[in-house]
């Protein structure tokens, strides 16, 4: 499956990028919307995408929307366009550039908690200094003593990987941007925006290595947690970049299928 699934990112991002569908008036930041209005919908956010659109746009509140769920897709829109901008300067990955875009995500909706082992503030995107399971039932995350030095661990390995990968190996490339999102993701640094956070991320490293950035859609949510959780019980990150890169090859297929069927409609 892993070499099929190779091929096809090659051929899926071939077609979709001599397709014309980024040629569109605003498809960037349509396509920048879509990811935002998913990544926050995987946390509970109802928040729509036209609703999102009218929100960034028109400062246009969306009616019936809580405002947290607003200020949640706010938040990272923003995240994402500062994140965006430092991906094309090539940057290096710190625990301190973590943070500072886990604040940009966390800023509106963030809280200061107190604990045995001291105070931090999500909203400054700190890292936890408490300890964080799954769910009921699930199994815990990494001790908080240990997340300074698992995500200085992380940025190293980072930095290298994305300093000797071959970018003209899509699928490799898209692939070590999967594995990132997994490994921070599993070694949960904040105690809320983990996941909005560790997308970002991805999506950034995408942005870096020249690649179209994927969307983790809402209607994927079951099989995106489930592998994730399968990859962490199973020691074996390939199911979770599997699953992701399967989803991204659909995206792009997805899309291209309806700006061309938008083309027949026209003539």
């Amino acid at each position: 499956m892993e070499k099929a699934l190779d091929i096809k990112i090659v051929e899926a991002l071939r077609d979709y990028l001599t397709s014309g569908v980024e040629d569109q008036v605003d498809y960037q930041k349509f396509y920048l919307y879509s990811i935002v209005t998913h990544s926050t919908a995987i946390e509970g956010s109802t928040v729509t995408e036209i609703e999102n659109q009218l929100l960034f746009d028109e400062g246009i509140a969306a009616k019936g929307r809580s405002l947290t769920e607003q200020m949640m897709n706010v938040n990272l829109k923003d995240a994402y366009i500062h994140a965006f901008k430092i991906a094309s300067e090539n940057p290096t990955y710190t625990p301190h550039l973590l943070q500072q875009l886990s604040a940009l995500v966390m800023r509106r909706t963030g809280s200061e908690y107190s604990t045995i082992a001291g105070q931090f503030d999500s909203s400054k995107g700190e890292f936890r200094l408490c300890n964080v399971s799954a769910g009921i039932g699930g199994r815990s995350y990494l001790a908080y003593n240990k997340v300074p030095s698992a995500v200085d661990k992380f940025c190293k390995w980072i930095n290298n990987e994305i300093a000797n990968i071959e970018q003209t190996d899509i699928a490799a490339c898209y692939r070590l941007s999967f594995e990132a999102h997994f490994r921070l993701v599993t070694i949960h640094p904040w105690v809320d925006g983990n996941g909005r956070t560790t997308r970002l991320v991805m999506n950034m490293i995408q942005r870096q290595l020249g690649l179209v950035p994927s969307i983790v859609r809402k209607e994927d949510k079951g099989e995106y947690i489930q592998s994730l959780v399968d990859s962490r019980e199973n020691e074996d990150s390939t199911i979770a970049q599997d699953v992701m890169l399967f989803h991204h090859i659909a995206n792009l297929n997805r899309r291209v299928t309806e700006y061309r069927e938008s083309l027949m409609k026209n003539y």
